[in-house]
C-alpha cells in the first residue's frame, strides 16, 4: 500500500496541542519569520515517527542489501566511524571556534591531509571541496591560476577528456571556461598514446583521466601519456572516483599526475548518496601547492592553526573549513585499516570484481575479456536483439529479487551497458546470490521476455514513465485549494 504524504496524515489543530491554551506560533516566533505560503502539516509526534520509520523501511540501504553500483563504491560504512564523529569534543565544536580551542579538530584535519598525501603520492591536499565534481572544479580553477601566473592563460584553452571518463569531467571543464576535446578509446578500451599525442598542442591545459577507467581497465600507458602531456606544457588531472582499486598498490603521483581528487564518500567508507553529504579532497604536486584553497592547516611545535595567508590561493571553495564529520570518519577508517589494510581493501575489491565477471561472462557479453580492476562492464545488447529485454529491464528485475541495480548505460561506449562493482565488503555468498539472480533474469528473458519487461512487480512502486519522470518531475505537495486553482 502506498504511503500517504505527511500532510495527508494530519488533522487541523493536532500539532497545536504543543502550545499552551490560547497560544499560537506567533506568540513564540516573530511574525516576520512566519510564512503563510509554507503550510506545515498538523501531526502528532507518533504520526511523524511512524511515517518516517515506514519510509525508512522501504528505502534500499547498504545496511539491508547489496549495491553492485559501478564507479560509486557503495560499500559498508563501519559504525566505528560514526562513533568517532560523535565524540562530544568533535561533534559539538563550533566551526568558528578559535584555533587554540580547536586543537583536536585541527589535528584530525592535519593528520588526514598528510596521510592522504602519502597514500596517493601528492605534495599536499586540501580538504575544502564538498564532493568529487566540486573538487574537479577546484582543480581546474587551480590549473587556470597556474597558467595565469606563468603567462599562458590566453593560449591554454583546451581540456582533453577520454570517452571512458566520468561525465562530470567535461562538465567541470566547461564550467571553468575551457574547450573540451573528447578522446576516443582504442580497441583495448584505453587511451592510446598516439591518439593523445595527435590532439596535444600549445592550447592544451589539462588532460583529465580516471585510472582505472570506467570500464574497470588500468591505463597501462599512463606514464607515457603523462610524459607527452607534460612535454606539451599541460597538466595531468586524476579523477579519484575509482581510487578504491589502487590504494597501497599504486599512486597517482607516481603515475605523473599533477592534480587529483578523492571521493571520501566512496573510497573511505563514508555514507553518501541518499545517506549523507560528500567530501572531495583535492591533491596537488609541489608546483601547485601555492594555489590550494584556503584555509590550510599548519603545524608548528605541536600547535595547529588555520592559515589563510596564501597570496596565490584560488580562495575558499565552500563555507567553513570542510565537511568535518566526514574528515573524522575518513581518518578513523585509515587508522582502523592501517597501510597494509588499505592495500588489502583494494586487492579484495579487485578480486571480488573478477570473481563476478568470470561468472557473468557465461550469460552476458563482457566486451573486454581480460582481468579488470574494481569494476567491469557487461552488455545486454545481444539479449536485447534476441528478446527485446534491455539493460534497463534487467535492472528493474533485480529490484524484484532484492538487489539494487548496477549502473546502466554508462559508460556510453558500451551499448546496453551494465557497470558492476562489488566492492571489497561483500561476501562470497552475497556475490553468488547476485550472480544467480542475474543469471535467472537472463534465462527468464529468453524463455518469457514479458515477465522481465513487466518488472518490478514486488516493489512499492512499479514501472514508471522514465521520460516523464525526468522531464516533468512532480516533487512538491500543494494544499488542495491551491491544487484546484
Amino acid at each position: 500500500m502506498a504511503e500517504s504524504l505527511i500532510f495527508e496524515l494530519g488533522q487541523k489543530g493536532r500539532a497545536n496541542t504543543y502550545f499552551a491554551n490560547g497560544k499560537q506560533a506567533a506568540d513564540y516566533v516573530p511574525r516576520e519569520h512566519l510564512r503563510a505560503e509554507l503550510p506545515l502539516p498538523d501531526n502528532s509526534e507518533l504520526d511523524v515517527i511512524r511515517h518516517f520509520t515506514r519510509l525508512s523501511q522501504r528505502t534500499f540501504s547498504i545496511d539491508t542489501g547489496f549495491y553492485p553500483l559501478g564507479s560509486c563504491t557503495m560499500k559498508y560504512n563501519p559504525r566505528i566511524n560514526d562513533a568517532m564523529a560523535s565524540l562530544p569534543g568533535l561533534r559539538d565544536l563550533h566551526p568558528f571556534a578559535p584555533d587554540e580551542l580547536a586543537q583536536g579538530a585541527l589535528a584530525v584535519m592535519y593528520d588526514l591531509e598528510r596521510l592522504l598525501s602519502g597514500i596517493f603520492g601528492m605534495a599536499r591536499f586540501s580538504l575544502n571541496p564538498a564532493a568529487g565534481a566540486h573538487a574537479e572544479l577546484t582543480a581546474l580553477l587551480i590549473a587556470k591560476a597556474y597558467f595565469a601566473k606563468i603567462g599562458q592563460s590566453a593560449e591554454r584553452t583546451t581540456v582533453i577528456v577520454p570517452d571512458s571518463a566520468h561525465g562530470t569531467n567535461p562538465a567541470s571543464a566547461a564550467m571553468v571556461g575551457y574547450n573540451v576535446v573528447s578522446l576516443k578509446s582504442d580497441e583495448r578500451g584505453r587511451v592510446g598514446v598516439d591518439a593523445i599525442k595527435a590532439v596535444l598542442g600549445a592550447d592544451t591545459a589539462v588532460c583529465m583521466m580516471t585510472n582505472p577507467n570506467t570500464l574497470g581497465l588500468f591505463e597501462d600507458h599512463v606514464q607515457e601519456i603523462a610524459q607527452a602531456v607534460h612535454a606539451a606544457g599541460g597538466l595531468m588531472y586524476y579523477d579519484g572516483a575509482n581510487a578504491n582499486a589502487l590504494m597501497g598498490n599504486s599512486r597517482p603521483g607516481d603515475m605523473g599526475f599533477d592534480l587529483m581528487h578523492l571521493n571520501l564518500h566512496k573510497t573511505f567508507s563514508i555514507p553518501h548518496g541518499g545517506g549523507g553529504a560528500g567530501a572531495g579532497p583535492i591533491g596537488v604536486a609541489e608546483h601547485l601547492v601555492e594555489f590550494l584553497p584556503v584555509p590550510v592547516v599548519r603545524e608548528s611545535d605541536g600547535v595547529f592553526s588555520l592559515d589563510f595567508d596564501l597570496p596565490e590561493s584560488i580562495g575558499t571553495m565552500r563555507s567553513f573549513w570542510s565537511n568535518f564529520a566526514h574528515m573524522v570518519r575518513a581518518l578513523t577508517y585509515i587508522y582502523a585499516n592501517g597501510g597494509d589494510g588499505l592495500t588489502r581493501v583494494s586487492q579484495l575489491a579487485v578480486l571480488n570484481a573478477n570473481y563476478v565477471r568470470a561468472q557473468v561472462k557465461e550469460f552476458l557479453t563482457t566486451p573486454y575479456d581480460e582481468p579488470c580492476r574494481h569494476e567491469f562492464v557487461a552488455s545486454a545488447q545481444e539479449l536485447k536483439r534476441e528478446t527485446g529485454v534491455r539493460a534497463l529491464d534487467i535492472a528493474k528485475a533485480l529490484l524484484d529479487r532484492g538487489f539494487h541495480a548496477p549502473t546502466i548505460y554508462f559508460p556510453l561506449l558500451v551499448p546496453e551497458c551494465l557497470m558492476i562493482e562489488p566492492t571489497e565488503t561483500e561476501s562470497k555468498e552475497t556475490l553468488d546470490a547476485f550472480v544467480a539472480a542475474l543469471r535467472e533474469i537472463v534465462e527468464t528473458a529468453r524463455r518469457d521476455p514479458q515477465e522481465i519487461l513487466a518488472a518490478p512487480v514486488n516493489t512499492v512502486v512499479g514501472r514508471i514513465d522514465e521520460t516523464r519522470a525526468a522531464r516533468q518531475p512532480d516533487l512538491r505537495w500543494y494544499p488542495p485549494a491551491d491544487a484546484a486553482g
